[in-house]
């Protein structure tokens, strides 16, 4: 695949990040992605009973996820947990290189993680947002498209607007987030000019998860539009249409009023969906492109289709869009070639093989 500048920001082989999914992702899942070649990312709540220590299960990862690999790895922080700060001091306390953040403005952390060396990504979902970031100096954004599971933003853009607006508007890398998960994905994002990208929901549909089965399953029975956007006038969400999301979005439409309607939802009714496998008792977070998930593997096994896939596509583009002028040329130099006619201008400075 090719090299891009995030591939050298995060010391991983491929510039695959695995989403940060605050009850999901642990040190297992993690430690698979890293060695597969990508970026696991840890979360605080992973695994984690509802009255459990935030701080003491992200410990926990951490500490585990260095026994599992000696690749890099990240750890997930969304700035909306009111204990966001503790966790902040803990990845400076544990020599963590990598951190994430969501869901808030990173300008309270910045200086502290920077000082500390830490490679620093925010979420955006949209160009306002990715500026802000880079003016509180974090070294590169996942814009994240409508398209994603959970918290979307509330202009909910989509990932084919979102990328090309954000890479124009920014000097650092962008890595593309949102309905991604398989090769056609990671081509289409690089084609928009990202320089990576993130998937959630297929690492979802993995072994290594330890999200419960029904759940699993039912991503991968999934079709097109088997996801919906609740929330959408307060904090848009996309999950799983359960009769979950049907009672929320009952609720939207009678007008209730938002403190009533979050005490049916949040990040523990979260947990009752993911890990113990009740979808019918919290949200079920997943993408918009659930329906091209059909099986659960091994995490190895979505890095071998996605590697390959991509060499394939390249492939196939090469030759609809290369027509064959000398037979001396080696086939690597035209597949360079029309791949860099397919990027936005300017992109080709940025990559490599």
């Amino acid at each position: 695949m090719l090299k891009t500048r995030v591939n050298s920001l995060l010391g991983a082989h491929y510039a695959i990040i695995q989403g940060g999914m605050l009850w999901l992702a642990t040190a297992e899942l993690a430690g698979a992605v890293s060695n597969a070649g990508g970026l696991g990312v840890v979360s605080p709540l992973a695994g984690m009973e509802k009255k459990g220590d935030p701080t003491i299960n992200l410990t926990h990862h951490i500490i585990k996820i260095k026994d599992l690999t000696r690749r890099p790895f990240g750890v997930n922080i969304p700035l909306d947990l009111p204990y966001a700060g503790a966790l902040i001091d803990l990845t400076i306390r544990h020599g963590v290189d990598i951190v994430i953040t969501s869901a808030g403005n990173p300008q309270r952390y910045s200086g502290r993680l920077k000082a500390a060396g830490i490679t620093l990504l925010h979420v955006v979902s949209s160009v306002r947002q990715a500026l802000k970031a880079v003016a509180c100096g974090v070294d590169a954004v996942v814009a994240e498209g409508v398209e994603a599971a959970a918290h979307t933003g509330i202009d909910e853009l989509p990932l084919f607007a979102l990328i090309p607006q954000v890479v124009d508007a920014v000097p650092i890398p962008v890595i593309a987030a949102g309905g991604i998960v398989d090769a056609r994905g990671v081509v289409a994002a690089l084609a928009l000019g990202a320089e990576g990208v993130q998937l959630g929901t297929r690492f979802v549909a993995v072994e290594e998860n330890e999200a419960h089965l029904n759940y699993k399953r039912a991503i991968t029975r999934a079709g097109d539009t088997d996801t919906v956007v609740m929330g959408r006038d307060t904090r848009p969400t996309r999950c799983l249409k359960t009769e979950f999301t049907e009672t929320i979005l009952a609720l939207e439409r009678a007008g209730t009023n938002e403190a009533a309607i979050r005490d049916f939802i949040g990040y523990r009714t979260n947990r009752d969906a993911k890990l113990d496998g009740d979808l019918n008792a919290g949200e079920a977070y997943c993408g918009a492109s659930a329906g091209l998930i059909k099986d659960i593997v091994p995490v190895q096994k979505v890095f071998d289709r996605l590697v390959e896939g991509y060499a394939s596509i390249l492939k196939q583009l090469s030759k609809k869009a290369c027509p064959k002028r000398n037979n001396r040329r080696d086939r690597m130099s035209i597949e360079t070639e029309c791949w860099q006619a397919l990027l936005p201008s300017g992109t080709d400075s940025r990559l490599t093989r």
